[in-house]
């Protein structure tokens, strides 16, 4: 049995919902080294500059921001490094093919512990264009305007 159970959340990256279109999530799992476990387990990471890349068949995180443990030595992590992803060869092949395609992204979404593992939950994504972008603001503006009429209506 593991020491922590549940799902807790170090990391979101609400930019990429604003800024693409999600088409497929996956779940994969991040080789990480001690200082940065460390680092993480304090709730200190930035996922709003990362994207993923693939070299030799492989998955990788790039600019995923994981600060240096404060308590480490020589040992430490560069903050920047790129980071391999756990994922099984089909999910491998399938979001490489769709990567293939012209304007589609390999983008982090959200960074947590699962049951006391690192986990990282990414995107194949294709981005916004900015009249995309203004839509989706309008449209969150309308709605939280309807809620407001709806609940000043309900009050009186």
């Amino acid at each position: 049995m593991p020491k922590e159970s549940g799902r807790k959340v170090v990391a979101t990256n609400r930019k990429a919902q604003h800024d693409y279109h999600i088409m497929d999530t996956y779940e994969a799992g991040l080789v990480l080294m001690g200082t940065e476990v460390k680092s993480l387990r304090e709730g200190r990471a930035s996922l709003v500059d990362g994207f993923g890349t693939f070299y030799n068949d492989e998955l990788w995180i790039e600019a995923v921001y994981i600060p240096e443990y404060l308590n480490g030595s020589w040992t430490n992590h560069t903050a920047r490094r790129r980071r391999k992803l756990l994922l099984h060869r089909e999910e491998l092949d399938k979001i490489a093919s769709k990567t293939r395609e012209s304007g589609y992204t390999i983008v982090p979404l959200q960074l947590y512990f699962l049951d006391g593992r690192a986990k990282i939950e990414i995107a194949i994504a294709r981005g916004k264009k900015e009249y995309d972008k203004r839509h989706a603001l309008r449209e969150k503006q309308d709605n939280r305007e309807a809620q407001r009429v709806m609940r000043e209506k309900n009050r009186s």
